[in-house]
């Protein structure tokens, strides 16, 4: 089996960020989760990296992963390295292109977004070969107080748990409640239960391939995400300037 010291990374902004393929990456979490090896993957955008500093310390563990997400991330790699990543890995693709193609029934926990929303990708996602979901809970506590969250997810035992908290809450949470979790793969997976959902709209494909996701996105949220599409990206890029490829 694979571990993730032999997959190849680069330094950005102070993390280390996989570069590799989203099917080596799928195999490889796969295959730890299969064997019961504990794994966390959080996938790293723009965003991630300005407001998730104070975790690189906790994120330099050998089984947590980072993968790449988005443009942003590959104009910094373009700057500072040289070249591109040579995929973007983005959860938003990547987490269920992983439970499509689970070969085996694999019992799934999900937590976080709004109770809709949750409610929403459980029906999803439920509908997947081989995925049970084993238990939820949304991210405001209205279903399960926060201080029973763990006890909840322990005892449904889930092989995987998706975290749906956003940017860093999902990340801080994941590093802090890791050693109280006996789950073998946890991701942070961002706004994924809303697309799954249809509480949010996905981009439509062509805007996708043209990397401009982020511009749907903005049309459609312009409050909430104008700063971090402006403001925030110079905050980026003088960021991993700083800081180049050390780690």
């Amino acid at each position: 089996m694979p571990t993730p010291a032999e997959f190849p990374t680069r330094p950005l902004g102070g993390f280390r960020i996989l570069n590799c393929r989203s099917a080596e990456l799928i195999g490889l979490l796969t295959a730890r989760m299969t064997a019961g090896i504990k794994t966390a993957l959080v996938f790293a955008n723009t965003n991630f990296v300005v407001q998730c500093q104070d975790l690189r310390d906790a994120m330099q563990e050998p089984d947590v992963l980072i993968a790449n997400d988005g443009i942003g991330l590959d104009l910094a790699s373009l700057a500072i390295h040289g070249e591109k990543f040579v995929d973007n890995l983005n959860g938003t693709d990547l987490t269920p292109a992983l439970l499509q193609s689970l070969p085996k029934p694999t019992r799934v926990y999900l937590y976080g977004a709004a109770p809709e929303s949750v409610a929403g990708a459980v029906r999803r996602i439920s509908a997947l070969p081989n995925v049970v979901v084993c238990g939820y809970a949304d991210g405001y506590g209205r279903r399960i107080p926060h201080d029973q969250i763990i006890d909840d997810i322990s005892q449904c035992q889930p092989d995987l748990l998706l975290v749906a908290l956003g940017n860093p809450r999902q990340e801080r949470w994941m590093i802090e409640n890791r050693d109280r979790l006996e789950v073998p793969l946890t991701i942070g997976v961002g706004a994924l239960f809303d697309f799954l959902s249809g509480s949010k709209a996905r981009a439509p494909a062509f805007v996708q391939k043209l990397h401009l996701e982020w511009a749907f996105r903005l049309m459609l949220e312009p409050r909430r995400l104008l700063k971090r599409y402006t403001y925030d990206i110079g905050v980026f890029f003088a960021l991993c300037m700083r800081i180049g490829k050390r780690v």
